[in-house]
């Protein structure tokens, strides 16, 4: 058989086999399978320092969509040291042990109120960056969303700001 003759027999062989990688590539994949389901965050946001060495904050929003109670007990952030749950009430901010997330609701970490707090944060994180936030819950379940690097302001590398 010539080569030219080779390949032509071949070449159907080879369109099948680049289908099927196509097609498994396109399978849906469970991008958490340890977290709680109908659990999910959204708009997460790390806020840098004003001061390098200073802890950073975090804000997300945490929605249950399950029809059981969820009780968030932990947080951890890969660019940190530590991280802790904190709420500011009356002028005071202090640390949280738990968040209680009622079926249908949403609990908002934002400024002001409940919120995320990271100490001993990486020094090469920079705006415009992302950075993984694991939720822990007292059942075990964790779920693991992005962040969104910022600065103080909201200034990302991107908006041009002198960082």
């Amino acid at each position: 058989m010539t080569p030219a003759r080779l390949i032509l027999a071949l070449a159907p062989l080879t369109v099948l086999g680049l289908s099927a990688c196509q097609q498994e590539a396109q399978a849906p994949v469970d991008q958490n399978p340890s977290a709680k389901p109908g659990l999910s965050a959204s708009d997460g946001i790390l806020v840098l320092p004003a001061v390098k060495g200073n802890p950073a904050a975090a804000y997300l929003s945490l929605t249950n969509r399950g029809d059981t109670p969820a009780a968030l007990a932990g947080v951890s952030i890969d660019a940190a040291e530590t991280a802790e749950i904190h709420e500011s009430k009356d002028g005071k901010m202090a640390s949280v042990d738990q968040v209680d997330v009622a079926p249908g609701a949403t609990v908002k970490f934002d400024r002001g109120g409940l919120h995320v707090m990271a100490f001993g944060l990486n020094p090469d994180i920079a705006p415009g960056s992302t950075v993984e936030i694991t939720l822990t819950f007292t059942d075990g379940d964790k779920l693991s969303v992005p962040l969104k690097v910022e600065a103080v302001g909201g200034a990302t590398a991107h908006d041009g700001a002198d960082h």
